[in-house]
C-alpha cells in the first residue's frame, strides 16, 4: 500500500518562485510561458500574500492575493484582496488543499481590514462554496465589419486618431484608464507596476497575429482615448478575410469612443473585429447597424466575496433610500453570520448588527453577486437563493442595490 504524505501550507519564499510558478503554469494547461511574463509576475507578486502547499519538495498547491482598491457603486474605492494563481496538482485532489488556501487567504484579508475579495474563476463551479458570487459579466463578439455599419456620435469627426507605439503612449493611456475607474463599479485602481501587464506581447501568445499595436484618440491636443489591438491577415475564395482582435479600449467621451470604433471597423484587409471581455453596456452595441451580425455572447467574469459584511455594505452608496435587515448565512467566515441592518441612500450608508426581525434571508454568496449592482436580488430570489421575510422588502432592496453603470472587472490579475 502507498504511504499518504502530509502536506504543509507555507508562505512562498522569493527563492522558490520559479518552481512555484512552474506549478501554476502546469496546472493551467502547461502551455509555453515567456520569460517576459515570468519576470512581470515575479515583480508583481506580494510574497507575504502568496501561498504554497508542499508535499515534501513538491509544490502541489498555489494561491495568492494582490492588494487592490475596487470601485463600488457611489464611486468609493474599497480595499480588495485580488485572489489569483489558485491551483491544485492533479495528484492531490480532494485532500483539503484548496480549502486550506481559501481559508488562509480570507483570514488574512479579514485581518488586513479588506472588506472585499475578488477573483476571475477559471472554473465557475469551484468558488461558490467559499462565498464568491458572480458579480460582473462581459460581452464577447465577432463583428462582421464588412457588412455592419456604424452610426457615430456627434463630434466624432473632430477627433483625431493616430498610431502610437504602445510603450510610448503608456502614460497617456493610463491617465485615461485612471479617469474612468471611479465611474464604473468593479474597476480596479492600477497599482504601480500593473501598467506593464497591458504591454505584454510574447510571440507564442499571438497565434499568428501581429505584434501589439496602439492608436490614441485626441481632441484639442489631449489624449482622450486609446485602443490596443492585433491584426491577422487571411485570404479566402473571395479575397481578404483578416481579423482584428481588440485587446483594450477606453475613452473619455462618446465622440472619442466613436472615433476609435470607426478606426477598428475600417482597417484595410480586415473583415472581422473580435472583442473579448467587454462591458455588457458598452456603446458599440447601440452604434452598429445589425447586432445579430456581431454575434454577441454573454459570459460570467468577476466573482466577489464580502469578507466583512458590515463594512462592505456601508462602503457603497444606494441610488434610492434603503432600510432592510438581512439574515446572512456564512459558514466559511462565521464572523459574518447573523442579522445586519442596512440603511442608506445616494449619499452614503451604515450597516450594523441588529436583533430586529429579518426582512430578507440569503447567504454571503448572494450578497457578493448583487453587491456591485450587476445581478438583481429579485432574480436570485426567483432562483430560490434569497427569501423575502417582509412583504416588499426584496423589491426595495433589489432596486437599491442597482447601479447606473454595469459593473466590469476589466483588470486582469
Amino acid at each position: 500500500m502507498g504511504t499518504e504524505h502530509a502536506t504543509e501550507l507555507t508562505v512562498l519564499a522569493p527563492e522558490d518562485f520559479d518552481r512555484w510558478w512552474d506549478g501554476v503554469v502546469r496546472a493551467f494547461g502547461g502551455g509555453p510561458a515567456s520569460a517576459e511574463e515570468r519576470e512581470l509576475d515575479r515583480s508583481l507578486t506580494e510574497f507575504d500574500r502568496t501561498l504554497a502547499v508542499r508535499d515534501g519538495d513538491e509544490f502541489v498547491g498555489t494561491a495568492g492575493a494582490f492588494s487592490f482598491r475596487m470601485t463600488v457603486p457611489g464611486g468609493a474605492a474599497v480595499p480588495t484582496a485580488g485572489v489569483t494563481m489558485v491551483s491544485v496538482a492533479a495528484t492531490h485532489r480532494r485532500r483539503g488543499v484548496l480549502t486550506s488556501m481559501m481559508r488562509r487567504l480570507l483570514d488574512d484579508a479579514h485581518a488586513k481590514g479588506e472588506p472585499l475579495a475578488a477573483l476571475h474563476a477559471s472554473e465557475p463551479a469551484i468558488y461558490g462554496r467559499f462565498g464568491y458570487g458572480a458579480a460582473t459579466f462581459q460581452i464577447n463578439a465577432e463583428i462582421d465589419t464588412a457588412r455592419v455599419a456604424l452610426a457615430l456620435p456627434e463630434g466624432t469627426d473632430a477627433v483625431r486618431v493616430r498610431y502610437a507605439p504602445p510603450a510610448d503612449a503608456l502614460k497617456e493611456c493610463e491617465a485615461v484608464y485612471a479617469a474612468l475607474v471611479p465611474g464604473r463599479p468593479g474597476m480596479l485602481a492600477r497599482q504601480p507596476g500593473w501598467e506593464r501587464a497591458g504591454l505584454l506581447d510574447p510571440e507564442d501568445r499571438r497565434e499568428g497575429a501581429s505584434v501589439l499595436q496602439c492608436v490614441v484618440a485626441e481632441r484639442d491636443g489631449e489624449v482622450t482615448g486609446y485602443a490596443r489591438f492585433r491584426t491577422k491577415t487571411g485570404w479566402g475564395p473571395s479575397g481578404h478575410d483578416g481579423t482584428v482582435t481588440l485587446e483594450d479600449l477606453a475613452a473619455l467621451d462618446p465622440a472619442s469612443e466613436g472615433a476609435l470604433w470607426r478606426f477598428l471597423f475600417g482597417i484595410d484587409l480586415m473583415t472581422t473585429l473580435a472583442l473579448h471581455g467587454r462591458p455588457v453596456d458598452e456603446a458599440w452595441q447601440h452604434l452598429v447597424s445589425d447586432i445579430r451580425r456581431c454575434r454577441p455572447r454573454l459570459r460570467d467574469a468577476g466573482y466577489v466575496r464580502l469578507v466583512d459584511v458590515g463594512t462592505a455594505l456601508a462602503a457603497r452608496a444606494y441610488p434610492v433610500p434603503v432600510d432592510v435587515v438581512f439574515e446572512v448565512a456564512d459558514a466559511f467566515c462565521p464572523w459574518n453570520e447573523g442579522r445586519w441592518r442596512l440603511t442608506g441612500d445616494a449619499k452614503g450608508a451604515s450597516c450594523e448588527r441588529t436583533r430586529d426581525p429579518a426582512d430578507v434571508a440569503l447567504s454571503v454568496r448572494e450578497l457578493g453577486a448583487t453587491y456591485l449592482g450587476g445581478t438583481a436580488l429579485l432574480s436570485l430570489a426567483a432562483a430560490g437563493r434569497a427569501r423575502e421575510l417582509r412583504p416588499g422588502a426584496l423589491t426595495e432592496a433589489s432596486v437599491a442595490f442597482g447601479s447606473p453603470a454595469a459593473p466590469w472587472l476589466s483588470h486582469g490579475f
